[in-house]
């Protein structure tokens, strides 16, 4: 069994008791496993192995977007992972639009990977996401809206298994029957 079916990519420092964290507890009240690094992992786990495990096994990610998340190579690679790794991933953008997100380098970077983290970016901001301000937003609205379209994602992912292999039983379908 996979160890999580969404994975929540964000900067913690800007998203991990607001957004990010909500929507993870959200969608745990639901019966899904999301993976979020503060609440999956616990002291002493291989960091990117664990990483990298629930960045494979999942079925589709979540990416916060926050202001200074361009700054983080970390939060840069896991994106790019979702991405390479054929995974749907859901875009949240959080007190920032998408064309303000911008990979600089900074020394740190290969120039391999920075073009890894521009493409993931691009890829992120030409795909339709749910977009929220903190300070004016209505939080109710942005996890309905969050969670019926993880929800619906997860859904897809699993007729598509079940449609390329007979033998897989997606028995989520049962508590989710209620989405048109």
């Amino acid at each position: 069994m996979p160890t999580c079916e969404v994975f929540i990519n964000h900067r913690g420092i800007d998203t991990k008791r607001n957004v990010s964290g909500l929507l993870g507890h959200y969608l745990g009240v639901l019966g899904l496993r999301p993976f979020l690094d503060s609440k999956s992992m616990r002291p002493g786990d291989p960091l990117f192995k664990k990483i990298s495990e629930a960045i494979c096994g999942c079925k589709v990610g979540v990416a916060v977007f926050s202001p200074r998340y361009c700054e983080s190579p970390y939060c840069l690679h896991e994106l790019a992972a979702l991405l390479e790794n054929g995974k749907r991933v859901i875009p949240i953008f959080c007190d920032v639009k998408p064309s303000e997100l911008q990979v600089v380098g900074d020394g740190i970077c290969s120039d391999m990977d920075l073009q890894r983290f521009r493409d993931a970016i691009d890829e992120a901001r030409d795909t339709v996401g749910l977009t929220f301000d903190t300070s004016t937003g209505d939080w109710s609205k942005l996890l309905n809206d969050a969670t019926d379209a993880v929800v619906r994602k997860v859904l897809e992912v699993d007729e598509e298994n079940a449609s390329k292999n007979p033998s897989y039983i997606a028995q989520k379908y049962l508590k989710f029957s209620c989405l048109p």
